[in-house]
């Protein structure tokens, strides 16, 4: 799966990246090397907590999809 992030200058030094299509994911870091490191842990995060997300519907119910 490839995920797009939008890459942000940090005004202290640094980065910090968000996930657009995944809303509230977003993370920083010193360097690129370890933004990208930090993003594929916050997306893997972000679908672990979306997937655990309790249905308020009773007649609905969950289907995990891997892509």
């Amino acid at each position: 799966m490839t995920v797009k992030a939008i890459v942000h200058p940090a005004e202290e030094g640094g980065y910090w990246a968000e996930v657009p299509s995944l809303p509230g994911c977003f993370t920083q870091a010193e360097t690129l090397e370890e933004l990208q490191s930090r993003l594929a842990e916050a997306i893997e995060g972000w679908f672990q907590a979306d997937a655990e997300q309790e249905i308020d519907d009773a007649n609905a119910q969950p289907m995990l999809v891997t892509v």
